[in-house]
């Protein structure tokens, strides 16, 4: 059996040896392991006589601390070249500016729905959210679509229970309502921005889950005329002064009258092309007379006041802004896509 000071020369000769910290921690398990030799000596001091044990003893601590402090050592050394390697080979010049981290951008979604609440804003109008999980009552009863009515038929809905009383809201029109019953007396000004669902098939033109943004206006005396007026003040201000609009008679059943509103193609004026199938118009939303059974549902008087609403989908008029034709493109996240839009 060796002795604590051959096992220490042996231990220092491989440590001066050692080329990297893997092996000098090769070196430390085997000369200071639980299962090395040096260690596994210091069991036997029991049985050495008293005289013995204590010469014993001092050998091997000053083995055993020879070794540890080699280890540091060595360990140090081998820190500090592996250091100066890296100043050699990576060396960096902080004086040099750095790379300036990629900055995100807002979804072109986002940016459209920010810049009609900005117009909206500038007319006196404020942003009222609502919950997209909607109770049967706010989502048709209120709004004059009762239960079994022909007109349900124009949307289908996602229900949560088999009683159909708790719903995905199919449009943002429940927050009418709940806007009339928070503010309670008009004047009622408010533009109502949010997601909706549908069961609709997907195709370039619809979702089964899509943004859609309403207004609605709620005073003495208005007139369709106020409706149309400040569709074409929306409409200049989004698209450029030269833009017109039409109306024309439709039905919804929250509103009578009802109408549907277009604008004038921006590509030939209104002339006619291939962007607007050669009518000069383009389709943008719906809007009307605010139907007299809605507003007294939302308690409001209809024989003092009257309102009218207006709305469309957020992805339709970001289609007309960049000239898309397929509103899918907006949720697939191919950023060679989205980078084209800014």
């Amino acid at each position: 059996m060796s002795s604590p000071a051959e096992i220490a020369e042996r231990a220092l000769a491989a440590i001066a040896a050692a080329r990297d910290e893997d092996e000098l921690e090769r070196i430390r398990v085997e000369f200071l392991g639980a299962k090395s030799e040096l260690i596994g000596m210091s069991r036997s001091f029991a049985s050495l006589r008293k005289e013995e044990r204590a010469a014993a003893g001092q050998a091997f601590n000053a083995a055993k601390t020879a070794i540890s402090d080699a280890l540091t050592d060595c360990a140090g050394a081998l820190a500090r070249a592996r250091l100066s390697d890296l100043a050699a080979t990576e060396a960096i010049d902080v004086t040099f500016p750095g790379r300036p981290p990629a900055s995100g951008r807002l979804h072109v979604l986002t940016r459209v729905q920010r810049e009609i609440e900005t117009v909206m804003e500038a007319m006196g109008y404020h942003v009222e959210i609502g919950p997209e999980v909607e109770t049967d009552w706010y989502n048709f009863e209120a709004l004059n679509l009762a239960r079994g009515h022909a007109s349900r038929d124009m949307q289908d809905t996602f229900f949560f229970n088999e009683s159909e009383d708790l719903l995905l809201r199919t449009h943002t029109s429940p927050m009418q309502i709940r806007s009339m019953e928070r503010l309670k007396e008009p004047p009622i000004y408010v533009i109502i921005p949010g997601r909706c669902y549908r069961r609709d098939a997907t195709d370039p033109s619809h979702l089964a889950q899509f943004m859609q943004v309403e207004a609605l206006a709620i005073d003495e005396e208005i007139t369709v005329g106020d409706l149309k007026g400040t569709i074409l003040y929306f409409a200049q201000s989004l698209w450029g002064a030269d833009r017109r609009i039409r109306i024309r008679p439709t039905f919804f059943p929250y509103t009578e009258p009802s109408f549907e509103f277009d604008l004038s193609c921006g590509v030939c004026g209104g002339r006619g092309c291939r962007s607007c199938g050669g009518d000069g118009w383009l389709e943008v939303g719906g809007c009307g007379m605010v139907h007299p059974n809605v507003l007294r549902n939302g308690g409001i008087d209809p024989e003092r006041f009257t309102g009218f609403a207006w709305g469309f989908g957020i992805e339709r008029i970001a289609m007309l802004r960049h000239d898309v034709d397929d509103m899918r493109l907006f949720y697939e996240n191919d950023l060679r896509f989205l980078e084209q839009l800014g």
